[in-house]
């Protein structure tokens, strides 16, 4: 089993650097921010032929609040499960009381710890280190994980500590099984405005407290994978930041986040996206779902909050999805309660369902029969006379599910025949869910742009004419 590593300290000291050098991605959010990071975040790297397992976290030491004291849980966690722990320190600070604090605290807790300073750069590395020693950790090790400095040299240290070295030698081929399982896990992004629910709903659906809830927007900063089984399926949940409207988010901070969110949806397979039963749909709702189908996503819509409301109320949010989301036909909602779990239970079937239909495999007779009976129930309309022509039809790709077809002057289709054939597609081939792209390709005219070159009797001929004419 891969060695687990966890990475705390003090807030803004650099570990979210260090865990994109270790694992060689720009998946943890980066700022000049203290306690940007709220959530654990894990990642997979290796240092030659040896994995290992790596575990962002929050900064410990922060204020007293209802936020902070969430986050507090979060790097506790990380230590309750790492093999051994990298606690970070400011080399342009020095030695704190937050961390002696956080010295005792290890101490407790009795894991494997290595000294680690950080923010070295431009600095003699002897005199930065030579107050660390008084923390009783041993020899610190110095690096600047911005440059990379010093990364490799604490990996090596720290992998020959905690592998034996008959596992220096595993083949390279064999080194990433979880490649391969990663392959065959469905990537779930759970999306929404903010504070509608998401996070909720992530832990409900690991049935543990994974990512950190609190009642205020903007709590989820970073987008956070986390992967888990269920019923013999491998997952990987995607936990994101809430979309504001873009005339409402002023923090850089959270400009990122939502890029965060977007880049998840681009890696997700299906969207699960959270609407508030509690508030009206948004046009902050509609333009997110635009943005999914797009994309080319599968759509599951959970709509959350649901406990409580009386009957009425139920009837004029269901009346309200009909009018906002009408475009959103082939999405059935979910109604749920992801604080008590009620309807919870459900989404991950929905999910397998719109996965399996976005990777379907298509029969190119069944799509041409399809298509001919569309055609013959209501015939595309007359360009300048003639009759638009729609031959044949393949499939062109999966997630989303594409069907190229064959025809003349297919340019000039307009969008409702486009619509009809789509929804006849997905009727007939039970395809919900996903959004299903349609690609139109025009054979090309062999003599379009040639001039028929005259015979020298077809020559002999149209003089005569002209002198005919002339006459």
């Amino acid at each position: 089993m891969d060695p687990v590593i966890a990475l705390v300290g003090r807030p803004n000291v650099g570990k979210s650097t260090l865990f994109n050098q270790l694992t060689r991605t720009r998946d943890a959010l980066v700022a000049d921010f203290p306690g940007l990071t709220r959530d654990r975040q894990y990642g997979r790297g290796r240092v030659g032929r040896r994995p290992y397992v790596v575990i962002d976290t929050g900064g410990l030491g922060e204020p007293d609040d209802g936020v902070y004291h969430g986050m507090q849980s979060q790097p506790q966690r990380a230590l309750d499960e790492a093999d051994l722990v990298l606690f970070l320190t400011d080399a342009r600070t020095g030695v704190t009381p937050g961390d002696e604090a956080l010295v005792a605290e290890l101490r407790r807790r009795g894991r494997p710890v290595q000294l680690v300073v950080n923010k070295i750069d431009g600095l003699d590395a002897d005199v930065a280190g030579a107050d660390f020693h008084s923390l009783g950790l041993g020899e610190p090790m110095m690096i600047a994980a911005a440059h990379g400095r010093g990364v490799r040299r604490l990996m090596d240290h720290v992998l020959d500590t905690l592998l034996p070295a008959e596992e220096d030698t595993l083949d390279q081929a064999e080194l990433p099984p979880e490649e391969a399982e990663a392959e065959d896990a469905i990537r779930v992004a759970v999306v929404g405005r903010p504070n509608v629910g998401k996070s909720t709903l992530v832990n409900r659906l690991l049935g543990e407290e994974r990512v950190l809830v609190y009642d205020m927007p903007g709590t989820t900063r970073d987008s956070i994978f986390i992967p888990f089984e269920r019923d013999g399926q491998a997952y990987t949940l995607i936990d994101t930041a809430g979309v504001r409207r873009r005339r409402r988010v002023r923090e850089a901070v959270e400009k990122f986040s939502v890029v965060k969110t977007l880049q998840a949806v681009e890696a997700a397979h299906v969207v699960i996206m959270v609407v508030d039963a509690r508030e009206n749909v948004s046009e902050q709702d509609a333009h997110l779902i635009g943005h999914v189908l797009e994309a080319g996503r599968g759509l599951v819509l959970a709509v959350n909050k649901w406990d409580g409301l009386t009957p009425d109320e139920r009837d004029d949010v269901r009346r309200g999805l009909d009018v906002k989301l009408g475009f959103l036909d082939f999405a059935r909602p979910h109604f749920i309660s992801a604080l008590h779990g009620s309807g919870v239970g459900l989404l991950l079937d929905a999910v397998r369902e719109v996965h399996a239909a976005a990777g379907r495999d298509l029969e190119t007779p069944r799509l041409n029969e399809i298509l001919a009976d569309a055609v013959e129930a209501h015939q595309p309309p007359l360009v300048r006379g003639r009759r638009i022509k729609l031959r044949y039809a393949h499939q062109g790709g999966r997630n989303p599910p594409t069907i190229v077809i064959h025809g003349n002057q297919t340019a000039a289709l307009p969008d409702t025949y486009r619509r009809y054939l789509t929804n006849r597609f997905r009727r007939e081939l039970n395809l919900w869910g996903t959004p299903i792209a349609l690609e139109f390709r025009t054979g090309q005219n062999p003599y379009a742009g040639r001039r028929n070159r005259l015979t020298p009797r077809q020559q002999a001929k149209r003089k005569r004419m002209l002198r005919h004419i002339k006459r």
